[in-house]
């Protein structure tokens, strides 16, 4: 071969690598400007992403905030109106004894006001048990410490020893709540 054609031929190779390296080099920036178009892409999609994450937790932490402040008002209206239902079922009961102390003096009985005031306690004492409210049996039960206080003993043949001989003051439970402990007398 003629060194003519290794010539040429040498320098269609070198054409050939540089045209290949300048592609490369062209193809490299094609992807680096595309990589970074990308990457501004993403970034905005990310930042997007956030704010709008932003705006819902904003938005939900303003909803807790308005049920916190609505449950706080329902719980002080509850403890402000907790007894309204049991004064609407004593009403009837206050009016009646407005209506003895209105009776007419010269003509009622000592028999028609213990009749009277009987009626009215009965009325007050369902009201009462509608409501929960129990009395503690006391007398001939044996004695319990956590529903009757001993203020008093006594010796009782009729008795046991350890029973409540006599009642001094009710005791009352509300459901299953001890409200007032009956005051009694044991046998020893």
């Amino acid at each position: 071969m003629s060194e003519e054609k290794v010539t040429k031929e040498q320098d269609a190779v070198e054409e050939t690598v540089e045209t290949t390296a300048e592609q490369q080099d062209e193809t490299a920036g094609q992807e680096q400007a595309a990589a970074d178009v990308d990457w501004e892409q993403e970034a905005a999609k990310w930042k997007a992403l956030a704010e709008e994450n932003q705006n819902k937790m904003l938005r939900a932490m303003a909803d807790m905030e308005n049920i916190r402040r609505r449950v706080r008002k329902e719980q002080e209206d509850l403890v402000k109106y907790a007894s309204q239902k049991v004064v609407e079922e004593l009403l009837p009961t206050l009016d009646n004894f407005e209506r003895a102390m209105a009776a007419d003096k010269e003509t009622m009985t000592v028999e028609s006001l213990l009749t009277g005031v009987n009626m009215v306690y009965r009325q007050m004492l369902q009201v009462f048990e509608k409501e929960g409210l129990q009395v503690i049996e006391a007398k001939g039960q044996p004695f319990d410490p956590n529903v009757h206080q001993a203020v008093m003993q006594t010796q009782d043949p009729e008795f046991p020893s350890g029973v409540v001989v006599e009642e001094l003051q009710k005791g009352y439970l509300f459901k299953d709540r001890v409200i007032r402990p009956s005051m009694v007398k044991v046998n020893e």
